[in-house]
């Protein structure tokens, strides 16, 4: 139940998150807006999560309600991007309504991320060390499924049907899982149905363990994001997320603007075919993560990722070829969920105990700012130079994040055999 509820609640988050950022971000590249003006809209979209980390502490200080354990916050939040959602049907036009669009989406960021940051809450607190893997595997899967849904279904609901079916159709979807929210427990101190007693089911001594003054929680969390250690670990992960972002964006950008490939076509390929070996690969790596753990992972990976960027963006000029591009599309699917599969674990190990939830959210709030920024960064690299050129610094960059890594666990080595 523990993996069916964080995965079916992850499709809920990528639904939107693949609607705007990729079906709605390749309709707008199709209609001829600038590579700028279209990364603005996903920066404006992703504000929110930046700040994400401001709700970790209050969702943490309080936790309790009559619905249950943190799950008041859960479903009010799903409630407000529904109607959030709904206003979406005020849009009949994108491109002459994009500042409109833009404010809508930011609206329904703000309450998707507190969303987020609850079920990050609820996922650190209740899932057990041996099972992060797997289970952070089962919610980057969710999410994949969510952002194909996002993406490729509602891109063709759009491309068939207007954007204002489009709308409705994700808003239909956001309802029916926020009632099936309503009805899951997602701790085992809740009830299926409101108590106004919630507090007799708590341990003694809850308040002062559980609900810690926010000036506490602020304080431990700047502590444990600030140590030195935690710093170079969160930063190398950052860089990588970063590079991903810029790279895609402007990958999607270069088919769609500069080759003319037909925006539907290219969110069914970034969001749907594939997706069930994704999935597979996904949960395999969340085996492997709690396996052989998940350091050994991310560097694997990086290097994977590493060599992808090198040797396909060397072939640039051959991305007329639509097999090769939609190969190199393919093969990516699998970069961003594998990648964070083995840095999600290392996120959760960081954390400081009795501020995991707030930590966590933090991470992933700056997680979101290396998404929104490494958007930005591509909007504005675009207009000076190529697409195969931005991939290829990426990858270079990747293999120097690679190299330090490696140099600072023969450090680490040397000093305990020292000792």
């Amino acid at each position: 139940m523990r993996y069916f509820t964080f995965f079916y609640l992850y499709i809920m988050q990528g639904i939107p998150s693949g609607f705007a950022l990729t079906a709605v971000a390749n309709y707008l590249a199709a209609k001829g807006l600038s590579s700028s003006s279209i990364g603005t809209f996903v920066a404006i979209v992703g504000i929110p999560w930046i700040i994400q980390f401001f709700w970790g502490p209050i969702i943490d200080r309080y936790q309790f309600s009559v619905i249950g354990h943190r799950k008041h916050w859960v479903v009010l939040t799903q409630a407000l991007a529904f109607l959030a959602s709904l206003s979406l049907l005020l849009v009949h036009d994108p491109v002459k309504q994009l500042t409109l669009m833009s404010v809508v989406f930011f609206i329904h960021s703000n309450f998707a991320s507190v969303q987020d940051a609850s079920v990050d809450a609820i996922a650190i607190s209740i899932v057990p060390d041996a099972e992060r893997g797997r289970v952070n595997a089962f919610m980057r899967g969710g999410y994949l499924l969510g952002v194909a849904v996002g993406s490729a279904g509602l891109s063709t609901v759009m491309h068939y049907y207007g954007f204002f079916y489009a709308a409705a159709a994700q808003s239909a979807l956001l309802l029916v899982m926020t009632a099936l929210t309503f009805c899951i427990r997602l701790d085992n101190t809740d009830g299926f149905i409101p108590s106004f007693n919630f507090r007799s089911s708590v341990r003694p001594g809850a308040d002062q363990l559980d609900n810690p003054k926010l000036k506490w929680l602020f304080t431990q969390l700047y502590r444990g994001i600030m140590e030195k250690r935690n710093l170079r670990t969160f930063g190398v992960i950052a860089l990588v997320y970063t590079c991903n972002s810029i790279f895609i964006r402007s990958f999607s950008f270069h088919l769609i603007h500069n080759l003319h490939w037909a925006d539907n076509a290219m969110s069914v390929l970034q969001g749907g075919w594939g997706i069930i070996a994704t999935l597979l690969v996904t949960l395999g790596g969340g085996v492997i993560a709690d396996r052989i753990g998940p350091g050994r992972l991310q560097i694997w990976v990086m290097a994977g990722v590493c060599l992808f960027l090198i040797l396909f963006n060397s072939f640039g000029l051959m991305w007329v070829h639509k097999p090769l591009s939609i190969t190199g599309l393919m093969l990516w699917n699998f970069a961003d969920p594998m990648f964070s599969v083995a840095a999600m674990p290392i996120l959760m190990a960081l954390c400081r105990k009795k501020v995991e939830g707030s930590q966590f959210t933090a991470y992933m709030a700056m997680v979101n700012f290396c998404d929104v920024m490494g958007s930005y960064i591509s909007g504005w690299a675009m207009t000076y130079t190529t697409a195969p050129i931005i991939g290829m610094v990426c990858g270079c960059l990747i293999f120097i994040l690679i190299a330090f890594k490696i140099f600072k666990k023969e450090q680490s080595m040397i000093a305990n055999y020292a000792v």
